[in-house]
């Protein structure tokens, strides 16, 4: 029988199951729909953002990025927050906490002042929440001074939280916008408030595309669109940038984060622990495959820790923190020339054309047999044309060339990853003569 891993992890206080969460979002926002995710065996849920309020929403709101065959990869969403009465959210909220007295409840909570953030952080606290989330960052908020301009500004962060805390006793998170350069400057303003965890990512503001007839953007209401937030897969890259940078900033190295961004499975999971987090959030997977999808992450990344040698979750987060090095710091001693197999290679042409046309001319095509071949002396390592290739393995990076050795003699030694699955990846040492 197949060795599963704990994957059972504090989070503010509270011992969780699982790092599972749904996020704040139209996935969560009524208490079937947390029920089910936690029937399904999610170790928690942060219910979607509550307020003092009923937004005013229009319809449609939801649009996608395509590509090629492929499922949406992009998201937009132009929705705001709860649009349930105030104290039909407040009944959820006492319900499943009722009825799942072992899950994490995290409600979001977005105010209008500081009167609205104390009220609401007091009210959903008594209803039974377990830590409350901050919602700084929604980008598409109609009223000024909510959402995304308060992530932007310190001034407002630390005025709301403290105005948060005042109203409660349980750990705050704040969910911070990507809509700035730097997060650590807005998360330390956070923390310095009293916050305890950072939740991140939000949605990027974003234009999907635009409708070549009507030459409005999408998705397109009654002759108008606008910019709003942007999620789904392609956002993880963007996500575990500010995760990064977060977590390797000495003020913040040791504040919880609650990743979100693009987690779809069990890799993106492991990916974001790996860098820090503690406790994941999802949405777009849950709208594009269901619920299902929390017990994929469940058991594909317990067996895949197990595999590593991880008897616990815990004993893995943070573990690719010190791999990741500013640019300057990274060895260009060497490069690596790709190899292509020819027995594998079914002649279409496309390394010659991203090579020819993108990057270096580094490969010569010989049109009668219709193969390629690489051309040393121009070749620059770039591998480009392994990343175009649509034959698994018959591009792989190949001779390792050395340039030539500084004055104290250092160089390197090219070492190929044995447990590659795409057998493109290499580690390289460095030793001394």
């Amino acid at each position: 029988m197949a060795k599963h891993a704990d994957l059972s992890i504090d989070f503010l206080g509270f011992h969780c199951e699982n790092p599972f969460f749904l996020s704040s979002s139209p996935v969560s926002a009524t208490y079937e729909m947390c029920a089910k995710f936690l029937e399904t065996g999610g170790g928690g849920v942060v219910f979607k953002t509550v307020g003092t309020y009923i937004p005013d929403e229009c319809s449609p709101r939801f649009d996608h990025v395509r590509k090629e065959t492929l499922p949406f990869v992009g998201f937009k969403n132009m929705e705001q927050i709860s649009d349930h009465p105030y104290e039909e959210n407040l009944e959820f909220i006492r319900k499943l906490k009722k009825d799942f007295p072992n899950k994490c409840l995290i409600v979001s909570i977005m105010g209008m002042n500081e009167e609205d953030w104390e009220r609401l952080a007091r009210d959903v606290t008594e209803a039974g929440a377990d830590i409350l989330e901050c919602n700084y960052s929604c980008p598409q908020m109609t009223h000024e001074g909510m959402g995304s301009d308060v992530g932007a500004s310190e001034e407002l962060i630390t005025k709301f939280t403290k105005a948060t805390l005042r109203g409660t006793n349980l750990p705050v998170m704040l969910k911070m916008t990507p809509n700035i350069e730097k997060m650590e400057v807005p998360a330390k303003a956070a923390i310095r408030a009293g916050g305890h965890a950072i939740a991140a990512i939000n949605t990027i503001k974003a234009i999907t595309g635009l409708d070549l007839d009507t030459y409005c953007g999408l998705p397109v209401v009654n002759g108008k669109s606008s910019i709003s937030g942007y999620s789904g897969k392609a956002a993880k890259p963007i996500a575990l940038r500010f995760i990064c940078n977060m977590k390797q900033d000495p003020e913040l190295k040791d504040v919880p984060v609650s990743g979100i961004g693009g987690i779809e499975t069990w890799e993106d999971c492991a990916e974001f622990l790996a860098l820090g987090c503690t406790n994941l959030q999802f949405t777009t997977s849950v709208m594009q495959y269901g619920y299902r999808v929390v017990e994929d992450m469940i058991s594909g990344l317990s067996l895949y820790l197990a595999e590593k040698g991880f008897d616990k979750l815990e004993d893995f987060v943070g573990i690719a923190l010190k791999n990741m090095i500013p640019a300057d710091h990274l060895d260009r001693d060497f490069k690596v020339y790709p190899q292509i197999d020819l027995d594998t290679c079914v002649g279409c042409g496309r390394c010659y054309i991203s090579c020819f046309d993108g990057a270096h001319q580094a490969i010569e095509w010989d049109a009668e047999k219709r193969q390629p071949k690489i051309d040393e002396d121009k070749c620059v390592g770039c591998q480009l044309c392994l990343h175009v290739c649509p034959v698994p393995h018959c591009i792989t990076p190949g001779k390792v060339v050395f340039k030539p050795q500084d004055q104290f003699g250092k160089g390197s030694e090219a070492v190929y990853k044995e447990d590659s699955p795409n057998k493109r990846e290499i580690i390289v040492g460095t030793y001394e003569q």
